[in-house]
């Protein structure tokens, strides 16, 4: 234990914070059992570097703490000994000190650098980056970790996203046209005022492309390849989805009110429980049979 003596009269110690543990250990000396030493004075074991800035400002209603000493420090002996006050005013001190988040996006120049890097097949971890408005165009993104990252209007324009994962991830306003999304997983993402036309879906491996549950409210696909992908119960209203290839994909509880499907290929897809409420079915390529749309 580290000893120094400090001399002030007990009202300074009770008055200021009357309700702290150090007000009563001294208010109710005899409840507490402080010790003493062979001059009278009370011992209490405690660092004084940090106990010191206590003192003062039971003194003066100051809070005045040398250079050196740990603010974090002085929080836990004000948290000790009670003196709510106190650990407010150092709470606050804290926080006001440390440095501000930076929440600026990432730029296409920083990406760049960790996908030069980075192994091909190695998948980068962006889960929950700030990407937006990035320019991502014509980026090999194969396999990368953009769950819950913020894409919002990003230009991503002939990217190739092939086994991306972009599950909850904000793609809203962004431009995604000429895309790779072979395989991509889309689950509850929000692409709503999306731009996809012309992207490729489509695997030929029998990867599917799964947008389970996504918003893609006002999208343009028109003319995207998109066979046997899982867009169930995902909302497409007031989408354009003209000429695109829909064979076998699953639409089962989708929301298809005022969507256009002019000129689609929906052989074998399945549209059971869809909302096809204002739907345009013109031109299709193959006839849309009523098994696929029943329940």
């Amino acid at each position: 234990m580290v000893c120094f003596y400090v001399t002030m009269p007990r009202s300074t110690l009770v008055s200021k914070e009357p309700e702290s543990m150090l007000a009563h250990m001294f208010r109710e000396k005899d409840v507490w059992g402080n010790r003493q030493d062979a001059h009278g004075a009370y011992l209490i074991d405690r660092s004084p570097e940090y106990f010191e800035p206590i003192l003062n400002y039971l003194r003066h209603g100051q809070l005045i703490i040398n250079e050196g000493i740990n603010i974090r420090g002085v929080l836990e002996e004000a948290r000790f000994f009670g003196i709510e006050q106190l650990a407010e005013q150092l709470e606050v001190a804290i926080k006001n000190s440390q440095p501000p988040e930076d929440h600026s996006p990432i730029s296409r120049k920083e990406l760049v650098r960790f996908l030069l890097a980075t192994p091909t097949k190695s998948e980068l971890r962006c889960q929950g980056l700030n990407f937006s408005g990035a320019d991502l165009s014509r980026l090999d993104l194969r396999y990368i970790n953009f769950k819950m990252a913020n894409l919002s209007r990003c230009n991503l324009t002939h990217a190739n996203l092939c086994c991306s994962n972009l599950e909850r991830a904000d793609l809203s306003g962004a431009n995604l046209d000429g895309a790779n999304l072979q395989g991509v997983k889309m689950l509850c993402s929000n692409a709503e005022g999306a731009s996809l036309r012309g992207c490729n879906f489509e695997d030929p491996s029998g990867l599917k492309a799964n947008l389970e549950g996504a918003n893609l409210k006002g999208v343009d696909m028109e003319g995207s390849q998109m066979t046997g992908i899982n867009l169930r119960v995902a909302t497409l209203k007031n989408a354009k989805l003209k000429n695109c290839n829909l064979r076998g994909a699953t639409l089962a509880g989708t929301d298809l009110e005022n969507c256009d499907l002019s000129g689609c290929d929906l052989q074998e897809a399945n549209l059971r429980g869809s909302n096809v409420k204002g739907a345009i079915f013109e031109e299709m390529l193959t006839p849309l049979h009523m098994s696929q749309s029943v329940r």
